[in-house]
């Protein structure tokens, strides 16, 4: 049995051709000519050399060609290898060779870069995309600016030249449930970037069963801000929609009026994002103006939304955010609240059929459920990575006994709701006493001046260390150090209030829009 994930495009395609799988700034592309086009472009990589197992690195933003391409290499038999647009050339080159990635198709804006993360990796060919929207073939817009000199080490080819064949009826490659078919690369907060080998029935699953838990329909519109090169926005976002038939809005960079545009214009009835934009959408200063009214519901994920945040947008926009939570390694969604009737406001839900989560003491010992039981989130079950690519020392530090370590600390209540309160790394233990810098957070995100606000752990001779909070404040706000340290003072206990604060115009934040937290603490 042929078990490829791109079946959920030819299936959706079969059913519902004209439905426009995605619509962006100029126009929209049909499940029926995105089953088409990646078909051709299926065809073009086999022209190309590519093989079935061979790995094609997409490097591109929030575009109709991601789509094509993403389902143009698994229709190949090819695993998928998404990168950053943000990468810079030794990244890219790192990225490359680790995983042995036989050509590259990324971004006309981000070319320079890649030729020379192509060039010191020894990859040998780009297929350049020059413009945001599916084309036929070579055309001017894709025209000779693309073209590399001859003689160069890294051949650079318009996009549209892997779209040339007919591929009428191109059949899906055949690929096993266990067959790796795509390699996301985790963030690399922690040592090098380690890829996350992901396979075509995992992936499947990790869409099936949030999107009928949830009850996605074929005439939602979903706002597609979160990068699709990020696990949260292949797996919960792009494949949920093909394999349900919705429409993304697709959006290349994440900008609050932007979105708000385009909720008003597609009439969106899903906003999926990160806590950050949820901050920011709220902050717009011309909110006001836009109709949000066709949003139905918001999810929430990547990191823990502060719970002022939460209850401000809920007001706001008149619709519930239901948070869900999950990692590269479990191909996005671990544990996910359902719906209005099945949700614990401030908890992450529920661990999704097929798959297990418990919370582990120090010594591997499961807890019992209570706040006071924190512990180490583990995981297992069919979301599950099948291990890192060329790396089998850290595959086998990821597991015990078949549980994925998360590195995630968190406690169930009583009815099975999971919390998440702190990343291990992020733990500060301040005299002996541990701090959980989510519980600070949400504190100053409730202070009426308090934009955004991070919370560290810095090294402290007498306490080992010492709590310090960095925030951004809203427009035309103005608090001091000394007055936020009296207002947490006065609602958490003496030994978690920050002693220090620092002020920033922004926090430093990577690509999906998670505060990076390691460029905080003073070296």
């Amino acid at each position: 049995m042929n078990f490829n994930l791109a079946v959920i495009l030819h299936e959706t395609a079969l059913a519902s051709p004209d439905r426009p799988v995605a619509v962006y700034a100029g126009g929209q592309l049909s499940y029926a000519d995105l089953d088409e086009l990646s078909s051709r472009l299926a065809a073009g990589l086999e022209s190309a050399g590519i093989r079935p197992g061979d790995l094609v690195g997409l490097q591109l933003p929030n575009i109709p060609q991601f789509l094509i391409a993403y389902f143009g290499i698994l229709k190949a038999g090819a695993v998928v290898v998404p990168l950053n647009v943000m990468l810079k050339p030794p990244e890219i080159a790192f990225h490359l060779s680790d995983s042995g990635v036989k050509l590259l198709i990324s971004w006309q804006g981000i070319l320079a870069d890649a030729i020379k993360g192509a060039e010191l990796a020894g990859v040998g060919t780009i297929y350049a995309v020059g413009h945001p929207g599916p084309a036929a073939g070579p055309g001017p817009a894709a025209g000779p600016a693309l073209a590399a000199c001859p003689g160069d080490p890294v051949r650079v080819r318009p996009f549209e030249h892997l779209l040339d064949a007919a591929a009428d009826g191109y059949p899906l490659a055949p690929r096993a449930m266990t067959d790796t078919a795509v390699v996301v690369y985790t963030s690399g907060t922690t040592g090098r970037p380690k890829g996350a080998m992901l396979t075509h029935i995992q992936l499947y699953m990790n869409a099936d069963i949030p999107g009928r838990l949830f009850g996605v329909r074929p005439d939602d519109v979903v706002i597609t801000a979160v990068p699709l090169f990020h696990v949260f926005g292949l797996s919960s976002i792009l494949n949920i929609c093909v394999r349900f038939g919705c429409t993304m809005s697709l959006i290349p960079r994440f900008d609050p009026a932007t979105v708000l545009t385009a909720i008003q214009r597609d009439r969106a009835t899903i906003f999926e994002g990160v806590p950050t934009m949820f901050i920011a959408l709220l902050e717009h200063p011309d909110l006001d103006s836009y109709d949000v009214s066709s949003l139905r519901v918001a999810i929430s994920g990547g990191a823990s939304i502060p719970a002022p945040v939460l209850d401000a947008f809920e007001k706001r926009f008149g619709v519930l955010i239901l948070e869900g939570y999950g990692m590269t390694e479990t191909a996005s969604t671990t544990t996910f609240n359902l719906s209005a009737t099945e949700r614990r406001v401030y908890s992450v839900g529920k661990p999704i059929w097929g798959t297990q989560t418990q919370v582990w003491d120090g010594e591997g010992r499961p807890l019992p459920p209570g706040k006071d039981h924190v512990g180490e989130v583990v995981t297992r079950g069919l979301h599950v990575m099948k291990g890192y690519l060329n790396a089998p020392e850290a595959t086998a530090s990821a597991f015990t006994g078949g549980w994925l370590h998360t590195g995630d600390l968190g406690y169930f209540d009583e009815d099975g709701f999971l919390f998440i309160v702190s990343r291990q790394k992020e733990l500060i233990i301040r005299g002996g006493y541990n701090v959980y810098p989510r519980e600070i957070e949400d504190v100053l995100h409730a202070h009426p001046a308090v934009a955004e606000a991070a919370v560290v752990g810095v090294p402290d001779g007498r306490l080992g260390e010492e709590v310090m909070a960095v925030v951004t404040l809203r427009e035309d706000a103005t608090v001091t150090g000394t007055e936020l340290r009296a207002y947490c003072r006065e609602r958490i206990a003496a030994y978690k209030y920050p002693r220090r604060f620092e002020f920033l115009a922004q926090l430093p934040k990577n690509s999906l829009g998670k505060v990076l937290k390691d460029e905080l603490i003073p070296r």
